[in-house]
């Protein structure tokens, strides 16, 4: 259906996701798994809405949290926990315990502090946490430097150096199983080297483990392969894990089981924003097209000045001119595009590509702006899986004193 049509019928800003994108990105990962022991678990930080965990659980896919809010989520979206991974630096007690009753298949561990409590708080409920280490290679993934996860800088994982002395640690606590290792390096990986590098890495720490007496069941390479933003090149899933798997096999690791974590790969693409064009305005250095989707819709380009094509919806014989393309939103950080040739008017619609991933599970209600509507497309089929947020849906809960 066309996206003219979507808007008219249900306002702007709109989220507009499709069904079979989505399914066509994940069977690249399944080719390259096929014949594998081996559990894709989407990343859902990526993009959590219901509808789109409710595809995935569907494929058969597990999923990858960092809060308890997200595995609320899984569940409600008929996702199985026993395929579920907990991720993140800060987990708290609570947390723990809950996705420890929910009886999820593992714990990404990221500090000594957090093996010692998962330890106390699995003994408190007479269970053992099955856990994986993230260990930080150290590789450069050569991404943003706000998404690039696995230096030394970065706050998440273990040192490479400390490794082996934290899973001799883990495997003395007696609330904890240590069943496997994990890594992630970043987001937005758009090369090969990268990946092998960490990868080499991963698999020395595997045997110096296991030469250790520490069995290692499972490897979970994490996700972070990029897409195509603005002539990126990132390479095709199945390609990149023939080769990962190569190295594998030479390491006579092939046994083991592999976990990865793919999200903006999965979505990303998959999606896009339609906002209509409220005002053209001149000036002096710049002209703007302002536009009714703004930074609490779409953050990435306030963030880390990520870049999204922006198009119009309907080709026009208007003249075009070069735009910054704004929002709303009293913050001059509300930007979505910088200098972009458009031939639009006001009232038109533009789409902003690229949008199903960090942007719709990012939004705000900042300047007391409702979130957007998303739309799931099936083919001709045409599904709401979230309705548009209203002033009313933001001040429940407030109170006047």
């Amino acid at each position: 259906m066309a996206l003219r049509t979507l808007a008219q019928a249900h306002g702007t800003p709109l989220f507009v996701y499709s069904k079979a994108a989505m399914l066509h990105a994940l069977a690249a990962y399944q080719r390259g798994f096929a014949g594998r022991n081996a559990q894709i678990c989407y990343g859902m930080k990526a993009n959590s809405t219901l509808g789109i965990l409710q595809v995935f659980a569907a494929a058969g896919c597990g999923f990858d949290i960092v809060s308890s809010g997200e595995l609320a989520r899984v569940v409600a979206a008929g996702g199985d926990v026993k395929k579920v991974i907990f991720s993140g630096v800060g987990k708290t007690r609570v947390e723990m315990r809950g996705a420890l009753t929910a009886g999820i298949g593992c714990f990404n561990v990221e500090s000594e502090a957090e093996l010692d409590v998962l330890s106390e708080v699995a003994l408190e409920l007479g269970l053992r946490a099955p856990v994986s280490i993230r260990v930080n290679p150290n590789v450069d993934p050569k991404t943003h430097p706000y998404i690039s996860t696995g230096l030394k800088g970065n706050k998440f994982g273990v040192a490479h150096s400390d490794a082996l002395r934290v899973y001799r640690h883990a495997a003395s606590l007696p609330g904890l199983n240590v069943v496997g290792i994990d890594c992630h390096i970043g987001s937005q990986i758009t090369e090969v080297t990268p990946y092998l590098d960490a990868m080499d890495r991963v698999l020395d720490l595997v045997d110096a483990i296991e030469a250790a007496g520490i069995p290692i069941a499972h490897i979970d390479f994490g996700g972070g392969l990029g897409i195509d933003y603005h002539g990126d090149t990132p390479p095709a899933a199945d390609q990149l894990w023939r080769q990962l798997f190569a190295k594998i096999d030479a390491r006579s690791h092939s046994g083991k089981k592999i976990m990865i974590e793919p999200g903006r790969s999965l979505v990303g693409n998959a999606g896009v924003c339609v906002s209509e064009v409220i005002y053209l305005k001149p000036g002096e250095q710049k002209n703007f097209c302002i536009i009714d989707a703004a930074m609490n819709d779409l953050p990435r380009p306030a963030l880390y000045q990520a870049f999204h094509a922006i198009v119009p919806v309907s080709i026009t014989n208007k003249t075009a001119a070069t735009y910054d393309v704004v929002g709303p939103v009293c913050e001059s950080g509300d930007w979505l595009g910088r200098d972009r040739e458009l031939n639009v008017a006001a009232g038109d619609f533009v789409a902003v590509l690229s949008s199903g991933a960090y942007c719709m599970s990012m939004a705000s209600n900042y300047n007391t702006r409702g979130r957007a509507a998303e739309l799931l497309v099936d083919g001709d089929a045409v599904r709401v899986i979230r309705q548009r947020e209203t002033v009313q849906d933001q001040m429940r809960g407030e109170q006047l004193v």
